[in-house]
């Protein structure tokens, strides 16, 4: 049984859905559908030039508020209406019980959060909607058009993926391991560190301002939205395929994303049955904050059906360009010399390795002490390497995803600024020291 409670009257036309746009619209709270328990925030808005076209749905990822996106729904308001949409524990959305029966909202999957967002569209009398999904809200949006491909028109998706690879799980399990234990400083930087690209700031342009408020609202996360943050990278953590819609589809992913690569964005694409795909030129995971210009003329052009090959600021693919992109987002780089050491952080435990090559992500080297080729794999978070430059001596702590006979492979456990820096530096020093050796003739 399906009960309603709004804050306003039960809306009887889509005329009166929507309130129109004015400058403090985002400065209101947001209204609410309850749906067998479960709070559907939303915030329905339209330009009297567009308010009868098809609306676009925004569906809210893991932290976005409703008013971080207040500047992008002007561009937005040339295709028609624009609904934000928070589901259960998503967005700023902080329920995190059923209000019938108190069941957790970490048993809500992500399918089970897009089956809601298509009764709450029902609900609504929304006939068709156009679909936009970031980051999580992707996976719910995808999830969203494989059930409901009736009411989609057309779909926008950024930073989304098939499938999990094996480093990206351990950057999540390791960033709620810190957040477990209390280490909500290292917790924070950790978190901007792993979605922004620390080693294409100079591309980017990410402010250092926008950088730090970042890393605040983190590392000053209060028990729910820490409760919040356990719920959804855990339906990340569980999740094993994202299916591809048939519908209109758009992708779309940062050029220098490092969170969801450009590669994994262009696979997903690849499964879809009507796809356009494009890079966001100088971008990373937050296309939305760096370049919202560029990224929304994107979006708009798809909405209205036009050429995506005419937005300024994007790389268009065709298939054959996606099937043959690059896996790799960083260049790996030989170091001199290549002879280190692991050290445990706590432990007694010291081992010689031989680094084959080094990115700012991670790190490829050969274990020299084959004694201790067990201890170091029953301690995959917890190993440090010792790298050395013209600086002197640094640490930096690792996290090791995959081992074969001697061969290791980790990443580096981004979640210290001044640590990323140095190591940024160290890359730097070796693609110098490489480029001042003389070539083999």
């Amino acid at each position: 049984m399906v009960s309603i409670a709004n804050t306003e009257n039960q809306q009887t036309s889509h005329a009166g859905f929507y309130e129109l746009y004015h400058r403090d619209v985002f400065k209101q709270p947001p209204k609410y559908t309850w749906i067998d328990g479960w709070k559907i925030e939303y915030l329905a808005i339209a330009h009297p030039d567009t308010v009868n076209e098809t609306p676009t749905v925004i569906v809210g990822g893991a932290f976005q508020s409703f008013n971080s996106y207040k500047y992008c729904v002007e561009q937005l308001f040339q295709c028609g209406p624009v609904i934000l949409v928070d589901l259960p524990s998503m967005g700023s959305n902080q329920q995190l019980y059923n209000r019938d029966h108190g069941e957790s909202a970490a048993t809500l999957e992500l399918p089970d959060l897009s089956l809601l967002m298509g009764r709450w569209i029902d609900l609504q009398g929304l006939k068709k909607v156009s679909v936009m999904g970031m980051s999580l809200g992707s996976v719910v949006a995808s999830y969203f058009a494989d059930q409901r491909p009736e009411l989609v028109e057309r779909l926008v998706l950024m930073g989304v993926m098939q499938k999990t690879r094996p480093s990206w799980r351990m950057l999540l399990e390791e960033s709620l391991k810190l957040m477990q234990e209390g280490r909500m400083e290292e917790f924070g930087q950790a978190v901007i560190l792993y979605l922004v690209n620390h080693a294409k700031f100079d591309k980017t342009r990410m402010s250092p301002t926008a950088k730090k408020l970042f890393y605040r609202q983190m590392a000053d996360f209060t028990q729910t939205e820490q409760h919040r943050y356990e719920i959804n990278c855990n339906r990340l953590l569980r999740l094993n395929h994202v299916p591809a819609p048939t519908v209109k589809t758009l992708v779309a992913a940062g050029q220098y994303d490092s969170f969801t690569l450009p590669f994994e964005n262009a696979h997903f694409a690849l499964q879809c049955k009507d796809m356009e795909f494009a890079l966001i030129a100088n971008a990373d995971h937050v296309p939305q904050l760096q370049r919202r210009k560029e990224t929304m003329n994107l979006f708009t052009t798809f909405l209205k059906g036009e050429d995506i090959h005419e937005v300024e600021g994007v790389i268009p693919m065709t298939r054959t360009q996606m099937m043959v992109m690059e896996r790799r987002g960083e260049e790996r780089i030989k170091v001199t010399p290549s002879r280190t050491i692991l050290q445990h952080r706590n432990l007694d435990l010291t081992a010689r390795v031989n680094i084959v090559d080094v990115s700012f992500f991670g790190v490829l080297m050969d274990s020299l002490d084959f004694d201790l080729t067990d201890e170091i794999e029953r301690n995959p978070r917890d190993m440090s390497l010792v790298l050395e430059d013209d600086l002197g001596q640094f640490r930096i702590e690792c996290l090791i995803f995959e081992m074969q006979d001697h061969t290791i492979r980790a990443l580096f456990k981004h979640g210290n600024f001044e640590i990323a820096d140095r190591l940024l530096h160290y890359i730097e020093y070796q693609k110098m020291k490489s480029a001042d050796q003389p070539q083999a003739s």
